[in-house]
């Protein structure tokens, strides 16, 4: 290979029509060459989030913008070619940030080496990266399940959501989730041991949700907000915890789009009547973080032994990445998506 090949943002997405293919670009650009404490990395696997449509946008957010004209952000699993850095020999696999691109010299101080002995290489963007530490670490340090407990977590079937709720099952919880279509609440009772699961577009979906937790929800882990929050409100046992970890049916960088959900009185008087503690969370909180050891330990040894399992949905090539990247809003994915962009 003498080439690269990058997808870049081109521009910033119109609020009238939200994200499209049309903002980003396939490209060659020239064959990096690492520098003095530099490796070059082929990337295999490309994670796309839903985090990364508010980076689309210029303005204030938990992270910066996503530059102009460069390649678009994004976690990798890549592999090392070549090392000009002490402790880093090619052949390596390494998790790096360094976006849609095929590949990529970037400083080996930060690299995380995968091990592949653990699982596939590619769990180190879902179950056993960024997804499933956010989910474990979250539930763990501000949800504190307890046997008894009802957790509820919306988005169950993606990477975050399967940990939630396969996490509240080992602490004794009741783990009960909202997904959206029959395949996906299935998958959820009969493979991950969900106790309940409630698809959120049935036409009677509230009342469904009601009859799956007769006690209550003690335990909210919510990653769409939206109508499906506006549901689960009214369930809220007294001084449940609301934990929002994403608002991904709702772009907020579309301020003229009617927004549905719970109203801003109804949150707060529920607050005040249920003492309920609502906890907004980023992964990289120090508290959280504080628990990455134990997220490593703890859910490296479930996977192994078949406790926690998971899903992913690869899709095959980079140029497929935008197209793939815009279903995730839509529901198209099932399971932690994923783009394979070099064999392994």
């Amino acid at each position: 290979m003498t080439r690269n090949r990058q997808i870049l943002l081109m521009s910033r997405p119109d609020p009238a029509l939200g994200p499209t293919e049309e903002n980003f670009a396939l490209v060659e650009a020239p064959m990096p060459r690492p520098a003095p404490g530099e490796v070059l990395l082929e990337t295999l696997f490309l994670s796309l989030d839903p985090y990364m449509r508010a980076r689309m946008y210029a303005g204030a957010n938990y992270a910066a913008s996503a530059t102009l004209g460069a390649p678009m952000v994004g976690n990798t699993v890549s592999r090392i070619v070549a090392s000009e850095a002490e402790g880093h020999a090619p052949g390596e696999i390494v998790e790096s940030a360094h976006g849609w691109q095929a590949f990529a010299a970037v400083p080996a101080k930060g690299l995380r080496k995968i091990d592949p002995t653990i699982a596939p290489v590619s769990t180190a963007l879902g179950v056993l990266g960024m997804p499933g530490q956010t989910g474990y670490t979250a539930l763990v340090r501000h949800g504190r399940p307890q046997p008894g407990d009802t957790v509820l977590v919306s988005a169950a079937s993606g990477a975050v959501g399967t940990v939630v709720g396969q996490t509240a099952r080992e602490l004794g919880a009741r783990a009960v989730g909202i997904a959206g279509g029959a395949a996906k609440c299935a998958f959820l009772t009969d493979e991950l041991g969900f106790d309940a699961a409630i698809d959120h577009r049935a036409p009677d979906f509230a009342q469904r949700l009601a009859a799956a937790c007769p006690e209550g929800v003690t335990i909210y882990f919510d990653n769409t907000g939206g109508p499906i929050t506006a549901a689960v409100l009214p369930l809220l046992a007294p001084e449940a915890r609301l934990l929002v970890c994403g608002t991904v049916s709702v772009d907020r960088d579309r301020p003229g789009q009617p927004q549905s959900g719970p109203g801003m009185q109804e949150l707060l008087s529920l607050a005040l009547v249920k003492r309920l503690t609502i906890k907004g969370f980023i992964y990289t909180d120090a508290d959280l973080m504080a628990l990455e050891p134990e997220f490593r330990a703890t859910v490296s040894a479930w996977v192994r032994d078949g406790r926690m399992r998971y899903r992913e949905d690869i899709v095959d090539g980079l140029e497929a990445a935008p197209r793939a990247f815009l279903g995730l809003f839509r529901g198209a994915n099932f399971g932690k998506l994923l783009v394979r962009v070099a064999a392994e």
